[in-house]
C-alpha cells in the first residue's frame, strides 16, 4: 500500500485559506501533509480537516515561522521542541513518529542579507542532522520542508549570479550534504538526477515565476531504508498561492 505524502511552505496559513487551499488540500488526499511557514500561533486558525489529525509547532513572535503535520494515521508521539532555541522559539520543527516511520516538516532559518543569520544556520543545520540521525536509529524518517538551500548549481535558474549568497553559500551547501551523507535521499533527485529548470521558490519582488527565475528549496528526504520504496517525487509548480510551490512523494509502504 502506498504513502501519498505532501509538503508546502503555505507563506502565512491565514492568507492561503484564502487561496483555495481547502480546495487542494482535498484534492490531493494525503495521508500526510506537512506545511511550513504557518505564521499564526495556537487559537487563531481553525482548520476543520475532517479525518485528520494536526500537530502545530507555534513560533513566540506572532505572524512569524511555524510549522505543521496533518495526517490521517494518529501519531505515536509529537515532537515540538528539540532543545535548540532557534528551532524551539520560532517553531521549526513538527515531527511525528507513526507506525512505520517518523514523518518530520521543518522550516530552516534563512541565512539573510549579510549572511547575518549564517551563524545561527549552521547551528540548526548540525543540530538537524543530529536530530534525525538519532531518530533514524529507531525507525525511518521522512524529513520534508522548506530547507532554504539550492542543494547543487542544478537546483537554481543563475547559479553563478548567486554564488556565496544566502541559499547557496558554501557553507549551507556542505551542511545539506552533510545531512544527506549518513544515510539520507533527496528524492526528487534521485529519480530526476539531470532534470533543470524546476524549481519550488520564486521571489515575488522579481517576479520570477513569470521568467521561471527559481530556487529547489522545498525538499523530500528519505532514510536509506526506505529507497527501494520510491514511487514518485513531484513539484507541483502550477499551483498558486503562496510563492512556493507543493511537493509530493509516494512511498510503498
Amino acid at each position: 500500500m502506498s504513502q501519498k505524502l505532501v509538503s508546502w511552505n503555505v507563506n502565512g496559513i491565514r492568507a492561503i485559506l484564502r487561496k483555495d487551499f481547502m480546495s487542494f488540500f482535498n484534492e490531493q488526499d494525503a495521508d500526510v501533509f506537512g506545511v511550513q511557514e504557518t505564521r499564526c500561533q495556537e487559537g487563531e486558525v481553525e482548520l476543520e480537516l475532517p479525518g485528520y489529525h494536526q500537530a502545530w509547532s507555534y513560533a513566540e513572535k506572532k505572524g512569524y515561522s511555524g510549522t505543521a503535520v496533518f495526517s490521517k494515521e494518529k501519531p505515536i508521539q509529537v515532537i515540538h521542541k528539540t532543545g535548540l532555541e532557534v528551532a524551539d522559539k520560532e517553531g521549526r520543527i513538527c515531527g511525528c513518529e507513526f507506525d512505520k516511520y517518523w514523518f518530520i516538516s521543518v522550516y530552516s532559518p534563512n541565512s539573510q542579507d549579510q549572511l547575518q543569520r549564517l551563524p545561527i544556520r549552521e547551528e540548526w543545520d548540525a543540530h538537524l542532522t543530529k536530530l534525525v540521525d538519532d531518530l533514524a536509529k529507531d525507525k525511518p524518517v521522512v524529513l520534508c520542508g522548506d530547507f532554504n538551500v539550492a542543494h547543487e548549481p542544478i537546483d537554481l535558474a543563475h547559479p553563478e549570479d548567486n554564488e556565496g549568497h544566502a541559499g547557496f553559500t558554501d557553507a549551507e551547501r556542505e551542511d545539506f550534504t552533510r545531512l544527506l551523507d549518513p544515510g539520507f535521499v533527496d528524492t526528487y533527485r534521485y529519480l530526476h538526477p539531470d532534470k533543470g529548470g524546476v524549481y519550488t521558490w520564486w521571489s515575488y519582488r522579481e517576479r520570477g515565476r513569470q521568467s521561471n527565475s527559481g530556487w529547489r528549496l522545498d525538499y523530500f528526504l528519505v532514510s536509506e531504508a526506505l529507497k527501494g520504496d520510491i514511487e514518485a517525487a513531484n513539484i507541483l509548480d502550477n499551483v498558486m498561492g503562496s510563492d512556493h510551490a507543493p511537493i509530493t512523494l509516494e512511498l510503498a509502504i
